[in-house]
């Protein structure tokens, strides 16, 4: 084999380890073109956006990375965050690079790390990771408003750019003030559009479309600025035009506090809503279905003993085009439990989320719960506390076992694992998670799927205060720690010519 042909496939497979995807033909041996199998390496590069998390000078607001230690990463390379107006590009003059101070560098994989902010100054900000940083790294921007409209705890995961989301759940209404955050972390202005669907269909509205977001900056849209009617469940879809952006949308309620509102998962026909917290006391589904069929949806709730059909509840028809919403009120009477939806009939692709709120009268607090993906081989949460966080796992199908690990603190302290086994068809809540031994500071939790069905998992956490049930809820995806690379045994020097 040639160097042009070696250059090309190296090529191949360093675009696959980068950008965290390659293409498969589902095969499990060699198939005609003579491929192998694919092999599942460590992503060598990859990013992540936080949005403006507040505007107000009450808030306080706390970031923290990590990246699990993975086998088969090269331990180099480094993982930091920083503001994406001084973002610089690998193009930039190395004593301009030298200029910049991150706001976060992570030391080591296995090893998280924390900073704090306050006030309403805090800019958006840009992660990457690269070398052995980069498979799993995950980072959580947490902020507390003590008073104001949206108090409470607002938490959000940084998340990695993309060109579609979909988030369920959003609202005009009255009492809120919802913004969609677009941030372009890229070296050209990116095309955005806004389109928003009510019970009814299409919400006309022309300033959502072609938003324009420049270099390096972050765009906040008030959603009640895209229509003069008020909504109070809406579905938006938000894709970009050109370029890519990281979409963030942050809720604030006058009465009901607040909290970040997460993208659903892909549109699917089934899916899977994981960890209603136990003392629930309302929830509301909000659905979607973006093609051209109705869907009919069998909803069931997972508890810890099996799965059982709300009373009242038992299916929901969602038209095409048309966002649907339903009041589940107290669903887990008590005990933790997570949604699942099923076609009735005919499999029509949905996106689906919750709004989940705990305690009552002038003491309430909002959370989201977005249809998620599952944990897969491993998923991460990065803001964990002594005290206040609540794992829930749920598997739909075959019971599963899992590996839990809390990693190291940000200041001190040693990883601690356990062992759980989840029902299929239950909810297991777990009120005390693993903590580090010796704990300083804040931690990280892996979750990783050590065998039997899909496991989909959320983590709350609780930050009490004045009586008020401040909380927020992540969903623990797969990190995308690893990528299939096939690996091309072709003689590809036709490819020359």
């Amino acid at each position: 084999m040639n160097r042009t042909t070696q250059s090309l496939i190296a090529v191949v497979v360093a675009l696959g380890a980068v950008t965290g995807y390659a293409a498969s033909s589902g095969t499990d041996g060699a198939g005609d073109d003579g491929a192998k199998a694919a092999a599942r390496l460590p992503v060598e590069r990859t990013s992540l956006l936080c949005p403006v998390p507040s505007a107000s000078d009450l808030a306080e607001t706390s970031y923290t990375a990590f990246t699990p230690r993975s086998s088969g990463a090269e331990g180099t390379g480094k993982a930091e965050l920083l503001p994406v107006s001084k973002a610089l590009t690998d193009a930039a003059k190395a004593e301009d690079k030298k200029k910049v101070k991150p706001f976060l560098t992570q030391k080591k994989p296995g090893e998280p790390v924390a900073g704090d902010a306050s006030g309403g100054d805090s800019p958006a900000l840009i992660g990457t990771a690269d070398g052995g940083f980069a498979p799993g790294w995950s980072a959580q921007q947490t902020t507390t408003y003590a008073v104001g409209s949206g108090r409470g705890v607002q938490g959000t995961n940084c998340t990695a750019p993309d060109t579609d989301f979909w988030f369920p759940g959003a609202s005009t209404a009255k009492d809120r003030s919802d913004y969609i955050h677009l941030t372009n972390p890229d070296d050209s202005a990116a095309v955005v559009d806004v389109q928003l669907y009510g019970p009814d269909g299409v919400v006309k509205a022309e300033v959502g479309e072609a938003i324009q977001v420049q270099p390096h900056s972050s765009v906040p849209v008030l959603l009640s600025t895209l229509t003069g009617k008020p909504y109070t469940n809406l579905t938006m879809h938000v894709t970009a035009r050109s370029g890519r952006v990281a979409a963030h949308v942050q809720s604030s309620d006058e009465k009901l506090g607040g909290d970040w509102l997460p993208p659903s998962a892909d549109p699917a026909s089934s899916l899977v809503l994981p960890g209603i917290p136990k003392d629930a006391t309302s929830v509301r589904l909000v659905a979607f279905t973006p093609g051209s069929d109705d869907a009919d949806l069998k909803v069931q709730l997972a508890s810890p003993n099996g799965s059982i059909t709300p009373a009242g509840h038992e299916n929901l028809h969602v038209k095409s085009g048309m966002t649907a919403a339903v009041d589940l009120g107290d669903v887990t009477k008590g005990e933790p439990g997570s949604l699942v939806l099923t076609p009735t009939d005919k499999a029509v692709p949905v996106v689906a989320g919750l709004r989940v709120t705990r305690g009552k009268g002038g003491k309430q607090e909002t959370a989201f719960i977005p249809a998620a993906n599952a944990v897969g081989t491993r998923a991460t949460v990065a803001d964990n506390r002594a005290k206040g966080s609540t794992l829930s796992l749920v598997a739909p199908g075959k019971s599963a076992k899992v590996k839990v690990t809390a990693s190291a603190g940000t200041e001190g302290g040693s990883p601690a694992s356990k062992t759980y086994t989840v029902k299929g068809g239950t909810t297991l809540e777990i009120a005390d998670p693993p903590v580090p031994d010796g704990l300083k500071g804040r931690y990280a939790l892996t979750v990783e799927s050590v065998s039997g069905g899909e496991v989909y998992g959320s983590r709350m956490l609780a930050l009490p205060e004045d009586g008020i049930p401040m909380f927020t809820v992540q969903t623990l995806p797969d990190d995308r720690g690893t990528v299939e690379v096939p690996e091309a045994e072709r003689d590809l020097s036709v490819l020359q010519k």
